[in-house]
């Protein structure tokens, strides 16, 4: 077999592709330029053309396709799972019981499901560097909705990474709390800044051994939370459904039925941090992929395993290994620095293993924090693109990264310096919540947009040329819409039970910061460019510009041929 034959047996395209715009006046086109690997890891780039410039016409810097196939399966699957469910998952056990816990993880499990489905089909008929969901929102609803949100998902993203580095502190002080905190920040966030300043492929790697890690630590826990279920621990406890037996619902902010609903709703709320931007950051790497409509469909299609094994499962075994009522919880009456999964290992006399639990999570806090760091970086990048942010934050070095963009989104992890002075649940609550409403309320513009996406592919008549096609849809879209509304006007009422400035401005703050953006976007697009309408129009929604020549890239990868079972496991697989 040749070189090349070797090269596309992997799916591997050396030819050159050229993804210039070519759409006429009144088309959005997206006009981009991708960089390949190729075997020796030197990167080259597909061929210009010039061409007439349209109303929205981008020219992004380059970026590194340099994401092999196994990179975006493993950062589908393990990606940006973090502290949410290892660390997070405590103080909603503590605050609303072990039921609540479980049912809040399967329902919001269903509106992500969809959240992942509507951005798969969306990337995967245009899957190119750059364009994600910033690009939909701003292509498909309106510039003003994609200024504004583009904002809100950067700040959120960033946010994030202040989030996970506070969480991996507090998991560093489970060994030893004779250093000061701000030394264990400071190494936490030197290192994922680090990771962001390299090749992306350096990035895909990284996250493909992080991920890995987590798969395998998390299914070891689930395995040895089946195995305390049924009294197989050292000390023979059985603990089937004790925990729920002595309360399955917590009262929350009052008592009765009332206060067990409200415990319920709390942590549905709570829950969605777990999960937040996950599905943006699988969009955004397809684009940086090779071969992405390959790899991205079938990294779209295993999302929902993820989601049912490792936060459902994962879920319940937390709520039945540990009670609610266990002091030692994140966010329990000791404040303390426990995992559940910790304090399950250590209650169950199982020595050691606390101390090998606790380094994955530090593990997975640092790759949810340099998964969130590229997600920021890309956005801000996305932006510049469109001029809703100065143009040096579009600018790349020679690996294809953008260090400007990179740079000023790791400024938010300084916010995890606030553990210095106040309490870690507090800090961690305050940039959970933040984090978690944008993401919520980005949720809900993709829901949006992914509606007019839909009308625009029947306007174009090209249903057919659609490679990747989700279920129960657009039915999924009214309900991910719907549900995440609600969640999203209600997630701080407990405020009004007991009002705490603090936590009023973290539960409701990016709701008039959105809308100062967007109304603010609105008037100068109406003064200074004359636009007068609110949104673009279906017909003016361009999927065709560069739609045949992602089709005739695709052609060139062809499908690998394992040689034995082994490699039929891992292509399978990766």
């Amino acid at each position: 077999m040749s070189h090349n034959d070797n090269e596309k047996s992997v799916g591997i395209n050396r030819k050159q592709t050229d993804y210039s715009s070519s759409g006429s006046d009144n088309l959005i086109a997206t006009d981009s330029k991708c960089v390949e690997i190729d075997n020796e890891g030197k990167g080259f780039s597909p061929s210009n053309s010039e061409s007439g410039d349209s109303v929205h016409t981008l020219r992004p810097e380059t970026l590194e396709r340099g994401l092999k196939s196994r990179h975006a399966q493993l950062i589908a699957i393990g990606g940006a799972i973090g502290t949410g469910l290892f660390v997070g998952s405590g103080a909603v056990l503590v605050a609303c019981g072990p039921a609540s816990l479980f049912i809040s993880y399967l329902l919001m499990s269903s509106v992500v499901y969809f959240v992942m489905q509507m951005l798969a089909e969306m990337t995967i008929l245009l899957p190119l560097p750059g364009n994600g969901p910033l690009a939909f929102i701003n292509d498909f609803l309106s510039p003003s909705f994609g200024f504004a949100l583009g904002w809100n998902y950067w700040y959120a993203f960033s946010i994030l990474v202040g989030a996970e580095v506070t969480a991996a502190a507090v998991v560093v002080e489970y060994w030893t709390k004779s250093v000061n905190t701000a030394i264990w920040i400071t190494v936490l966030l030197a290192i994922i800044i680090m990771m962001n300043m390299t090749s992306v492929r350096f990035f895909g790697e990284s996250e493909f051994w992080f991920a890995s890690i987590k798969l395998i630590a998390l299914t070891c826990l689930i395995i040895t939370s089946i195995v305390l279920f049924f009294g197989g621990g050292p000390n023979h406890d059985r603990l089937g459904f004790r925990y729920w037996k002595q309360s399955a619902f917590n009262e929350h902010l009052t008592g009765g039925s009332t206060g067990r609903f409200l415990g319920l709703w709390t942590a549905i709320i709570k829950s969605g941090f777990s999960y937040i931007t996950s599905p943006e950051v699988v969009s955004t790497t397809m684009g940086e992929t090779i071969a992405p409509r390959v790899n991205g469909a079938k990294a779209a299609r295993r999302f929902i395993w993820r989601l049912i094994f490792f936060y459902a499962l994962g879920s319940l075994s937390i709520s039945v290994i540990v009670s609610s009522r266990d002091p030692h919880l994140f966010g329990g009456a000791e404040d303390t620095s426990g995992s559940p999964f910790t304090i399950a290992m250590q209650n169950a006399g199982i020595t050691g293993l606390n101390h090998v639990i606790n380094a994955v999570i530090l593990t997975s806090a640092e790759s949810a924090g340099n998964s969130f760091l590229y997600a920021a970086s890309r956005a801000l990048f996305s932006m510049a693109q469109r001029g809703n942010a100065p143009k040096i934050f579009a600018k790349v070095n020679r690996f294809g990264i953008p260090v400007y963009s990179v740079a000023v989104s790791s400024m938010f992890g300084l916010l995890s310096y606030l553990n210095v002075s106040s309490a870690s649940a507090t800090v961690f609550a305050w940039l959970s919540n933040i984090s978690t409403i944008s993401g919520f309320i980005a949720w809900v513009t993709i829901g949006a947009a992914y509606l007019r996406w839909r009308k625009a592919v029947e306007y174009h008549g090209i249903l057919d040329r659609v490679p990747y096609k989700s279920h129960f849809q657009p039915y999924g879209a009214y309900y991910a819409i719907g549900m995440l509304s609600i969640i999203t006007l209600t997630n701080g009422y407990a405020v009004f039970f007991d009002f705490n400035g603090a936590d009023f401005v973290a539960a409701y703050i990016t709701l008039p910061f959105v809308a100062v953006l967007y109304f603010g976007h609105r008037a100068y697009d109406y003064y200074k460019n004359g636009h007068t309408k609110w949104l673009v129009e279906i017909k003016d929604i361009d999927l065709l510009t560069n739609l045949d020549s992602v089709e005739d890239d695709e052609q060139h990868y062809e499908i690998r041929v394992p040689k034995n079972i082994i490699q039929k496991f891992w292509y399978w697989l990766a």
